[in-house]
């Protein structure tokens, strides 16, 4: 019994690669296989503008439709309700930077006076609220 084949086809053409692996990036992310072709030509020649040095996605044309209507699709952000929330005041403004404690400040200071090497610090999440690091 023969399977049946679903044709390869040339979805779009980019100028350079990058603008061609954000969008096969987010393809890949939806769960649309494809590929890219012609990359190291587009970047032999940047800037140049005939078809010959194009990089070229590829998919299957089943999937035609669907990567239409996810590139289509002009959100980019996600609606999580999973978003992290302070455990003292259940606040949900949150940042992500350093810690502010004292003790962490100085063993820093000692790693640069002893050592003359900087050990980046770990992120925590800081309540805008309250200040509590957690």
């Amino acid at each position: 019994m023969e399977e049946e084949q679903d044709d390869i086809i040339v979805f779009q053409q980019f100028d350079n690669t990058i603008d061609a692996n954000i969008v096969k990036t987010k393809l890949d992310a939806y769960g649309i296989p494809c590929f890219l072709t012609e990359e190291n030509l587009a970047n032999l020649y940047p800037g140049q503008q005939h078809a010959f040095f194009q990089v070229r996605l590829h998919l299957f044309r089943h999937d035609l439709s669907d990567a239409q209507q996810i590139l289509a699709e002009k959100n980019l952000f996600v609606e999580d309700d999973a978003t992290a929330t302070c455990p003292q005041c259940h606040s949900r403004k949150i940042e992500r930077s350093f810690p502010r404690q004292l003790s962490d400040q100085f063993l820093a200071g000692l790693n640069i006076l002893f050592f003359g090497i900087f050990f980046p610090k770990r992120k925590v999440n800081r309540c805008t609220d309250c200040q509590h690091e957690f």
